[in-house]
């Protein structure tokens, strides 16, 4: 299945602006009520603005001109009243909508990151992690920054524009359509520039994903670069990502800025037109006070049209922001759960039915693979690297789903298990096991529930019963060594131990073991495996590895190459095969 965003986004139709808006108001609907009482506010504070010229206007004509002061303090302290309100709904509306943003946001990031847990590993292969960081950090808060900030002005920007216009055709419909003229203008250019602002503003997002994914892989090899002593290579591409970031980010500045000016030549000729015209109807049914009006609501239709220019921009942005992260919202997991109810199978655990798989359907890896794996057995993988033998081990373990044929857990598709159920019945210590900042404890109960309320005590008898003390001793603090993010401050045969000890402690149906000794000495490597000889009879064990003195004792040897899954037999007939088949066709 194809889970690349960047793909997706370039095959995918482009949405209107509208059907996007109206599936975000779709995830943020808890936040209807507040929204609608913010937008009677914000309407509340457009009308109280849009009286004020028409008050300005009479008190001229009929209190300023016949010099009747004491009209004109009456109406000063109405327009101070009104004023004042208007001071405290733009408070209101600008706390209401601040609360709404930051809401939002974290809804969204919850939604994005809660989406990112059920999304296969398929989808992480497919997809950089600095990408999507960016998806989570930068683009949600382009989403709150309009929530929170432009939405507000425009609303009230569109209800103040909307009511000029209204006053400007009551008080002279005529006058009204000449002042209005420019705007047929500034419509057309606005629909024919709008798609390409948001094109212009997703470039960008998307080049400031890449640079931040860029980043990330920097500093996660940086112990490589310096190893190599390569930092003019990783300086270069630091130095390709950074141009391409300045330049999509300067065409989105022009975009984003490109309607000002436009729009602020159409209110100076607006206001031109009124002034002439307005100066042409004086002394005809048209009075000096209703002019200076005039002019007045001319202004405030066309300066919330300035507004609306960076606001629109904004929107465009925001929306850019928004068909990013729907991207990820919209995708689903291939691993789906199915029902079988067939009975188990007390003896045989795993089975293998003419499986074919392969990370893109175009390569197939496993071609027609069938095999069974007993109870309480141990089984070993060997053939040469890139033959397939991780591939395998992460069919067993569902990390993906072959694309024919079955596979299936004591007698049922392994499809029909949940993911709890199957992490219970499967352990998989990978090649490169991760750990998180905490402590040992911490990490090897990860997704460990049954010991997660015990105490020290309690969980060293635990792991004293599980024949993992000797391990535990290896560590200084035992179960409080501390462990930094992805466990630098222990070596890779350490994280490896602690990966065993999570995996033993889980007390596993099946234990899948991927090199989870090619760090660590050969004391060690004996140590555990005792530990794995001492293991519940019924445990089954599957070991890839390398080393053959590790797969010397098992009771099955499996030889993986060419998308083959073949009985070795012996040891030494492994060996042989190993040695024949070392090109992988």
């Amino acid at each position: 299945m194809n889970y690349n965003l960047n793909k997706l986004s370039e095959q995918a139709e482009k949405s209107s602006n509208l059907a996007a808006l109206k599936k975000l108001l779709q995830l943020i609907k808890h936040e209807r009520p507040t929204l609608m009482l913010a937008t009677v506010i914000i309407l509340i504070n457009s009308s109280l603005n849009l009286l004020g010229p028409l008050i300005i206007g009479r008190t001229i004509d009929h209190y300023v001109v016949p010099k009747q002061y004491q009209g004109v303090l009456y109406w000063t302290g109405v327009l101070f009243c009104m004023y004042t309100v208007g001071l405290a709904t733009s408070y209101l509306q600008t706390k209401m909508m601040g609360g709404v943003g930051q809401r939002m946001l974290f809804t969204l990031r919850n939604a994005i990151f809660n989406k990112l847990q059920l999304l296969p590993v398929d989808f992480f292969n497919q997809n950089k992690a600095g990408d999507l960081i960016s998806r989570v950090n930068n683009d949600t808060d382009k989403l709150n920054q309009f929530f929170s900030q432009s939405l507000v002005q425009f609303i009230g920007s569109i209800a103040t524009m909307t009511g000029a216009g209204i006053f400007l055709l009551l008080i002279h419909p005529q006058l009204g359509l000449a002042a209005m003229g420019p705007m047929v203008l500034i419509a057309i250019f606005t629909i024919t520039v709008s798609p390409w602002v948001k094109r212009t503003n997703a470039t960008s997002l998307k080049s400031t994903g890449g640079m931040s994914a860029e980043i990330q892989e920097s500093l996660n090899n940086f112990k490589v670069i310096i190893a190599f002593n390569r930092r003019d290579y990783f300086r270069k591409r630091f130095d390709i990502a950074n141009q391409d970031n300045y330049k999509t980010s300067v065409r989105a500045g022009i975009a984003n800025n490109i309607f000002l000016p436009v729009y602020s030549l159409g209110a100076s000729l607006a206001q031109l037109i009124v002034l002439v015209y307005g100066v042409y109807l004086i002394g005809n049914n048209f009075s000096v006070g209703l002019l200076i009006a005039y002019l007045t609501y001319v202004t405030l239709f066309y300066n919330p049209l300035r507004q609306l220019a960076a606001l629109w921009a904004n929107f465009q942005t925001a929306m850019a922001a928004w068909d990013r992260i729907s991207q990820i919202l919209g995708l689903d997991s291939n691993l789906v759960n199915i029902v079988d109810d067939h009975a188990g199978d007390d003896e045989l655990l795993m089975e293998f039915k003419n499986v074919h798989f392969g990370y893109a359907a175009e390569h197939e890896i496993l071609h027609n693979v069938s095999f069974k794996m007993e109870r309480g057995k141990t089984y070993a993988l060997v053939g040469p690297t890139g033959g397939g033998k991780t591939t395998t081990a992460s069919l067993i373990a569902r990390l993906y789903d072959p694309n024919k044929g079955e596979v299936l857990l004591n007698g049922k598709d392994i499809r029909s298990y949940d993911a709890h159920e199957r992490s219970k019945k499967i352990g998989f210590i990978l090649q490169e096991p991760f750990l998180f900042t905490g402590s040992v404890r911490e990490n090897i109960l990860y997704g460990n529930d049954t010991y997660q309320h015990y105490t020290n005590e309690q969980l060293q008898q635990v792991i004293h019963d599980a024949n993992l003390s000797t391990l535990l001793a290896i560590f200084e603090n035992g179960l409080d060594t501390p462990i930094t993010t992805g466990g630098d401050s222990i070596s890779l045969g350490q994280k490896q131990l602690i990966a065993f000890m999570r995996a033993v402690l889980r007390n596993p149906e099946l234990l899948i073991l991927d090199e989870a000794t090619a760090n660590i000495d050969t004391i060690t490597e004996k140590l555990l495996g005792d530990i794995l000889n001492k293991l519940p009879k019924t445990t089954t064990r599957v070991i890839i590895a390398h080393r053959l003195n590790t797969i010397e004792n098992a009771d099955e040897i499996y030889f993986v190459n060419s998308g083959e899954v073949t009985r070795a037999g012996s040891l030494n007939d492994a060996m042989d095969m190993l040695l024949k088949g070392k090109r992988v066709s």
